[in-house]
């Protein structure tokens, strides 16, 4: 018997196996973090499915998306990027993720920017018991909150709307709907 998923879970296998093991678990370590954050700003304006599709050249291009490394990238570094097919040839989110690797090293130089990023769902996951995909919002105060600090630590491609799907992403908040199979295990219920 094929489990119930979330209306939004394609039948992709890829987008399934993502639905079933990784979104809405909870993250906490800061390099995971780091990477979930930079794919969900390369979503803007795309499906998720395309993202994931191409996450595992992310992480060949991105040395597992080495904030250090990637802050050292040359403007021509940038251009040899857009030549590549694998990933998302937007030059701006190009620059950004080169942007965000820097603001991600400063943030880590004052504080655990993964305890950081829990701050705004006070360290533990926001539980939803949403019956259905039509009550699960886009953004939310939280996510507001989030995407101000990001934008004024020196991050760009974090509106609200990228913050509220990475927290969906990183068990931040818990977005399964009831009738989920996942549901049950993540929201505490089980």
């Amino acid at each position: 018997m094929v489990p119930q998923r979330c209306q939004w879970c394609s039948t992709d296998p890829i987008y399934q196996a993502y639905h079933d093991s990784e979104w809405g678990v909870p993250e906490y370590d800061a390099q995971r973090l780091f990477e979930k954050l930079l794919l969900d700003g390369f979503q803007a304006g795309l499906s998720w499915i395309t993202i994931l599709k191409k996450r595992d050249r992310y992480r060949e291009v991105y040395r597992d998306f080495d904030p250090q490394f990637m802050a050292n990238q040359t403007d021509n570094d940038l251009l040899d990027l857009l030549e590549d097919t694998g990933i998302i040839r937007n030059r701006l989110k190009v620059k950004g993720a080169r942007q965000n690797a820097q603001a991600w090293l400063r943030l880590s130089e004052q504080t655990d920017p993964g305890e950081w990023m829990w701050q705004f769902v006070g360290g533990q996951p926001l539980i939803n018991h949403f019956t259905s995909i039509s009550q699960v919002p886009v953004k939310t105060a939280e996510a507001e909150a989030m995407s101000k600090a990001l934008k004024k630590a020196g991050f760009t491609f974090v509106g609200p709307t990228i913050c509220y799907a990475f927290m969906q992403a990183t068990g931040m908040v818990m977005d399964h709907t009831t009738d989920c199979f996942r549901y049950p295990v993540l929201s505490g219920a089980e």
